[in-house]
């Protein structure tokens, strides 16, 4: 059964239409809230909310507040929170839920609303679709005394930077490094230079000043030049770039290079490898690099592919009893550390990782080097993208053989085929993306 609100990671738009409206987004805190009390059957579940810095956040934050109490949950509030901080406290308080208010790395005009089940685990695939099914009825309020009520809590941000703390080793410290680290202008604004600055690094801080309007705009994780500079200008040993919501993570050493989730996650599991103490292999997504792949091969190191969205890396992980995976686009998962993605955790990884390999992530990378990629948008009008691309795609698989691949994805979020093409040289695989591009557009 598809889901028709719910996406890979909660459900996301612009705000003020459909469905980030107040309106919907109340319905949706009901629908959800009725879900949990006939999933739990007792009064009064109790479900965490957090947000990012959007000014958006203030508005959707009480219509949440007002669907959960009307269907008859408690809700503890935490202000702005990073993602992972709320998957974290749902599982530490022992609550019903999370829920998260941010659309992450887009802009501010965007915002969603992200489910954690109780444990602090992505919510199932049923729970989604029981909560969709819920939307489809009457909105009803319980009774005045059977509503829920709602508090804001105190002390969340201090609790989640003890824990990240506690998830580097204690015999080790950071001291000696100097870090320039980018907040996004988003909700580890207030966290991570308290994390990077108690473990001992000296912390220069940019991305750190949310108004509202600001968050990811020309910082962070998808935006690595400002960073670039600023280590640069500092003369700092790396830098740190987090997304708005505080769940991905890019990396730039002293001399400017930006090092990707997929190099950063090679690097956890080759230091892991090395003191054997790599659970498994190593999960990433269809659209993780070839040259990674061939590398922990090289090592003796397994290697799956999900689809992509860290949900799937997420459930791979646990089909196979794994433990490290993520994507390039900076979701790095270490799940002896945490249940979901988390970028402060993982610069924490990546930077013990490299003090127990004596290694820089210069020295790191010159173990592979990315395959060129070609990426390709193509417009849909109604046409059968699929048998369009039959020909030119398994033309492309044979030239392809042993040294490329191709990976054609359907949009999630609008009438868009993604087609990527990856080889040992640029310029085939720009002939090849261009090729299968153009088939599918003649045939609209």
């Amino acid at each position: 059964m598809s889901r028709k609100y719910f996406g890979t990671d909660g459900v996301r738009g612009e705000v003020g239409k459909a469905p980030i409206t107040p309106e919907f987004v109340l319905k949706l805190g009901y629908a959800a809230g009725r879900v949990l009390v006939d999933r739990e059957r007792h009064a009064h579940p109790t479900v965490l909310i957090g947000k990012d810095t959007r000014i958006s956040g203030y508005m959707l934050e009480a219509a949440l507040q007002a669907g959960f109490t009307a269907a008859g949950v408690n809700v503890l509030l935490t202000g702005p929170l990073p993602t992972p901080g709320i998957a974290y406290l749902t599982r530490a308080l022992r609550l019903s839920a999370g829920v998260m208010i941010s659309a992450s790395h887009n802009p501010f005009q965007d915002n969603g609303i992200k489910f954690f089940a109780e444990g602090g685990r992505k919510l199932d695939d049923a729970v989604e679709l029981d909560i969709e099914a819920m939307l489809e009825t009457p909105l009803s309020t319980l009774s005045s005394r059977e509503l829920g009520r709602a508090r804001r809590i105190e002390g969340a941000a201090e609790r989640y930077i003890e824990f990240c703390k506690s998830t580097f080793p204690n015999e080790r410290d950071l001291k000696g490094l100097k870090l320039v680290v980018d907040c996004a202008n988003g909700a580890t604004y207030h966290i991570a230079p308290k994390v990077f600055h108690e473990l001992g690094a000296e912390v220069v801080l940019i991305g750190a000043e949310p108004n509202g309007f600001n968050i990811n705009d020309k910082v962070g994780a998808t935006y690595s030049k400002t960073l670039q500079a600023a280590v640069l200008q500092h003369e700092a040993d790396y830098g740190v770039a987090l997304d708005g919501d505080g769940d991905r993570l890019i990396m730039v050493d002293r001399n400017g290079q930006v090092y990707d989730g997929d190099m950063l996650i090679y690097t956890i599991a080759k230091a892991r490898a090395a003191k054997g103490e790599l659970k498994g292999g190593v999960v990433g997504t269809v659209m993780t690099n070839m040259a990674m792949e061939l590398a922990l091969k090289a090592r003796g190191i397994a290697f799956g592919r999900a689809k992509v969205g860290d949900r799937y890396v997420l459930e791979m992980l646990h089909a196979e009893g794994w433990e490290v995976g993520g994507e390039a686009s900076g979701h790095v998962l270490c799940l002896d550390k945490h249940s979901t993605g988390d970028g402060i955790i993982s610069a924490l990884q990546v930077l013990k990782s490299l003090a127990e390999l004596d290694m820089t992530l210069a020295d790191i990378g010159r173990d592979w080097q990315p395959f060129p990629q070609t990426l390709i948008n193509v417009r849909l009008a109604g046409q059968d993208w699929k048998a369009a691309s039959a020909g030119p795609l398994a033309e492309a698989e044979a030239a392809l053989a042993g040294r490329g691949r191709v990976v054609l994805r359907p949009s999630g979020t609008e009438p868009v085929v993604r087609v990527m093409v990856e080889a040992d040289e640029a310029d085939l695989a720009g002939r090849w993306a261009r090729t299968i591009a153009a088939a599918i557009e003649l045939a609209a």
